[in-house]
């Protein structure tokens, strides 16, 4: 009996499949880096073949290393970069233009005119989001305006509008399927989270046609059949989830009050706040955590645009580290002296502060300042950023108790960053013992629509601690830092491009 789900993680800097067994074990993992393009200041960009082709080489790869066909596998999940956003000609395939990043700040003032015109309050009402180039919405109608001919073609029903999940599952099935999950949909603002339907308000905002959109499903769902040729015969797609709600489900944050915090690229923590959705009065996000049998689980979510991005730039910007795991060694030898404090506003800052236009700075520079006290800074960012969001959502959600923090990512293999992370927001952080929560969590809900696994209550007891990391820095010093990030922010907001 089938028994195997391939989780196809499809990723911001890299694509990744990885093959769980029936106990929700790792039988093999496979991973590809492509190429990231960047065509203007701000604008970030990928090559749709880039992210197709990288996904089905990963999937076969990890399929080959487990000797498993497709006999053996009883479904697929897929998890995706959110937001990212695709326009691809229904009956050729081909895509409009390449696919516009999450991080890609062009429509910035596009989103400016519209929050001018005094939208942003109805946006928020409907999508739970705010007016930022971050969500699909403005991608697409930039896509709309600027690609010639391309506003005729959708008029006509020609153009398919699509986050990753919906791409990959389109070309999945041979262009017979044009569906996404509720999460991803929740991320576009187009769509309605509580209606569950496209918003015709803010289709007409945008001048999206409806007729572009996918069918939005639960997120544990017959999503349809691979093509035979993909992978030798028809495999079943079962679930879908954007990788933040994905690793949320990973993590099995469940139950009201939970709280995950995935470090990746960026940095994305979610609150699951139950059955209706909280309205944030500290410009969070109120978000679908995921949709089981047609009823929305809601969350309070804080975006960090740039979290393990900082390392990366310290790697191939600036060449001061060779590895990113390098980092954390660097940081624990920095001298504690200085006080070199980094604001990776690369592509603006995102929650609590929502500026698209800001960018990066650090303060604090010696001429004793080198890659020691750089990586401190980077990673300390990330634990600040963390700060701002979890202060916020303790704000908004009064019932909040105390947070435990269960973390997941490439950065929390870094002892000294969660410890420092649970330091600066004087809570415990745990790492489970699973640190693919993101796959995890897309396989999960594939195999639950299979009726391989158990319903959450169940699955959620199999979470399983590895480290918890407790405070130990004395409370004047945490927030003698902290009082230093806050002035580093306010200095860099103060400071933007004319």
């Amino acid at each position: 009996m089938a028994d195997l789900i391939l989780a196809m993680d499809q990723g911001t800097t890299s694509s990744r499949a990885i093959l769980f067994d029936g106990s929700m074990n790792a039988a093999a993992v496979a991973q590809q880096e492509f190429t990231q393009h960047f065509p203007a200041s701000g604008w970030v960009e990928h090559d749709p073949e880039d992210i197709w082709r990288t996904s089905m080489e990963t999937a076969r790869d990890a399929m080959a290393q487990a000797g498993a066909g497709p006999g053996d596998i009883a479904a697929i999940g897929i998890t995706n970069q959110r937001e990212t956003t695709l326009v691809w000609n229904r009956r050729t395939g081909e895509p409009l233009h390449r696919a516009i990043v999450w991080q890609d700040r062009r429509t910035a003032q596009l989103c400016a005119e519209l929050k001018a015109a005094g939208h942003e309050a109805d946006v928020t009402k409907r999508s739970g989001l705010l007016l930022d180039p971050y969500f699909s919405g403005t991608k697409a109608a930039w896509i709309l305006d600027n690609v010639e001919g391309a506003r005729e073609a959708a008029a006509r029903g020609d153009l398919a509008f699509g986050t990753v999940d919906a791409y990959l599952l389109w070309r999945l099935t041979g262009g017979k399927v044009h569906a996404t999950d509720a999460t991803n949909a929740s991320r576009t603002m187009l769509y309605n989270i509580h209606t569950g339907d496209w918003d015709d308000t803010l289709l007409e905002m945008l001048r999206v046609p409806r007729a572009m959109l996918p069918e939005v499903r639960d997120s544990a769902a017959a999503f349809g059949m691979t093509e035979p040729e993909l992978f030798g015969a028809p495999i079943p797609v079962l679930g879908i989830a954007g990788d933040q709600q994905a690793a949320t489900v990973g993590q099995a944050c469940f139950q009201p009050g939970m709280a995950k915090s995935t470090y990746g690229t960026g940095c994305f923590a979610l609150l699951n706040t139950g059955a209706e959705p909280v309205l944030s009065q500290n410009r969070l996000l109120t978000t679908i955590a995921y949709q089981l049998n047609g009823a929305p689980t809601y969350a309070l979510e804080g975006s960090i645009f740039v979290a393990g991005a900082a390392v990366q730039w310290l790697r191939d910007g600036l060449g001061v580290i060779d590895s990113a795991p390098q980092s954390g060694a660097l940081a624990a030898e920095a001298d504690a002296q200085q006080d070199v404090i980094m604001v990776p506003a690369f592509t603006g800052l995102g929650a609590p502060y929502w500026d698209a236009e800001c960018r990066g700075a650090i303060f604090g520079l010696t001429r004793g300042s080198g890659p020691a006290e750089l990586s401190l800074a980077a990673l300390e960012s990330v634990c600040f950023q963390t700060r701002d969001l979890l202060e916020a959502m303790q704000g908004d959600w009064s019932t909040q108790a105390d947070t435990v923090l269960r973390v997941d990512g490439g950065m929390v293999a870094s002892d000294w960053t969660m410890q420092r992370l649970a330091d600066i927001l004087d809570a415990p952080v745990d790492r489970p013992t699973h640190l693919e929560t993101t796959a995890k969590g897309a396989a999960y809900l594939a195999g639950l629509q299979a009726g391989l696994f158990p319903d959450p209550e169940e699955f959620g007891k199999d979470w399983a601690l590895e480290t918890r990391f407790s405070p130990n820095m004395q409370a004047e010093e945490r927030e003698r830092r902290y009082a230093l990030w806050r002035a580093a922010v306010s200095s860099t907001l103060a400071m933007k491009h004319p």
